[in-house]
């Protein structure tokens, strides 16, 4: 069942580990189709994982397909799909800088193009929730904006995204942009961009950059 898609998926958690997003067993990608997620199993390293070791789950969270236990963090998966009707890819990690801003219990601000380009607003913070039930989903939801991304207090990254390309780049852009903007508020003191133009940036990139 959806041997494409695990192949795919696959691939997006070898991506992650490529650019250094995650480490060992951290982190995790899912993707829905219909009525069903798959998302990685719960404490496979990297290094051993196999397409055919994800996990099929329903929207309730029983398992479907899979041999191996799906990861604790599918109840925050599962909250983000039968909520936002949008999201057709959930990508959790705890990726350096990024992370930093989340244990500083920070948002981080629109300080560089790159970030009004791909984001449109501020990286925004939720509230401590524990891991292992939907309250991660819950907190998420309060504080998210149309980028889809979020800052989990103390914790890491939560990312949701029309697709798993989609969710994919934003979670690359993110770790580019908290390292920027950290380096640059130790080296000074920047200022936000305006909000105005941060819009224009944003609606010229997704409207008008890369190919059709």
């Amino acid at each position: 069942m959806y041997e494409k898609q695990k192949q795919e998926l696959y691939e997006a958690h070898m991506m992650l580990e490529r650019y250094n997003l995650v480490a060992y067993t951290s982190g995790n990608i899912s993707v829905r189709i219909q009525n069903h997620v798959i998302i990685k199993p719960s404490g496979v390293p990297y290094s051993s994982l196999k397409p055919e070791d994800f996990v099929v789950v329903d929207l309730d969270g029983n398992i479907v397909e899979g041999n191996k236990k799906p990861s604790v963090d599918t109840a925050t998966h599962l909250y983000l799909y039968k909520n936002l009707d949008w999201v057709y890819s959930v990508i959790h990690t705890h990726s350096t800088f990024a992370t930093v801003w989340a244990i500083l219990e920070r948002e981080i601000p629109v300080l560089c193009t790159a970030h009004a380009d791909v984001f449109g607003e501020k990286i925004p913070i939720t509230e401590y929730a524990p891991v292992g039930s939907e309250a991660i989903g819950k907190a998420a939801m309060k504080v998210m904006g149309k980028s889809g991304t979020v800052l989990l207090r103390k914790h890491g990254v939560l990312i949701a995204g029309t697709s798993l390309e989609d969710a994919l780049k934003k979670a690359i852009f993110l770790e580019e942009v908290a390292k920027a903007s950290y380096y640059a508020i130790l080296a000074g003191n920047p200022i936000a961009m305006d909000p105005q133009e941060v819009d224009k940036l944003y609606n010229q990139y997704h409207t008008k950059y890369g190919q059709k």
